[in-house]
């Protein structure tokens, strides 16, 4: 590659254990994603997606293999690698008596943002994910599709190196849809954007490069 490397994985497995001898969900992952691109991590459900994006950001524990960042190792028990990373879980659960806010004011405070800074990284952040009107509502009246948005602006408000979204437009319209992808693209050079999907039209859209999964295995 011209570019280095910002995300690799060498041999990545993850196995869950079970009476029935358990099931090997990402069966030795290699994978090289260069600084400032967006990569899709493309497969249908069950492919192993969620399970590497979580052993990718230090969220789950690998069985075997790794994974680095910036050239340093992603291990479960050292926070420091993640504080550069925003995430998007595939369903963010969030209080339903919080505001909108107030949630994007959290995650800035967690990633170091304060005073004027933090309020407006939040109010351009809530901007650019169309909730600019809805920030002072309490997230329990928002729709599944404004707390899909409410979670990218978590995931972006501080200005991340490395965003990882699980499958981050699957509960939004067609409109909100087409937004957020133009948004993810947006960003393209000024951070690196991985993000899992089982809809080809996604990453054929966006994506510089694409990684498919079947059966925890890259193909």
């Amino acid at each position: 590659m011209s570019t280095p490397a910002v995300v690799a994985s060498q041999g990545l497995t993850k196995r869950f254990h079970g009476a029935d001898g358990g099931v090997l969900a990402v069966d030795g992952l290699d994978l090289e994603i260069p600084g400032g691109s967006v990569f899709g991590l493309l497969g249908p459900n069950g492919a192993g997606k969620t399970t590497t994006l979580r052993m990718l950001t230090g969220l789950a524990r690998p069985t075997a293999g790794s994974a680095t960042i910036d050239g340093v190792t992603v291990r479960p028990e050292d926070p420091t690698i993640r504080r550069s990373i925003g995430v998007l879980d595939q369903a963010p659960r969030f209080y339903g008596w919080m505001r909108g806010r107030e949630l994007v004011e959290i995650a800035g405070r967690l990633a170091g943002l304060e005073g004027t800074s933090l309020r407006s990284r939040t109010a351009v952040t809530l901007e650019q994910v169309g909730l600019a009107d809805a920030g002072g509502r309490r997230i329990g009246g928002y729709s599944g599709g404004m707390r899909q948005r409410l979670g990218i602006a978590a995931a972006l408000v501080a200005e991340p190196s490395l965003l990882v979204l699980d499958e981050p437009v699957s509960s939004l319209d067609p409109e909100g849809r087409r937004d957020l992808l133009a948004l993810i693209a947006g960003l393209r050079g000024s951070a690196t954007v991985v993000f899992s999907t089982h809809v080809l039209d996604d990453v054929e859209r966006i994506c510089d490069r694409v990684g498919i999964l079947d059966r925890g295995r890259l193909v």
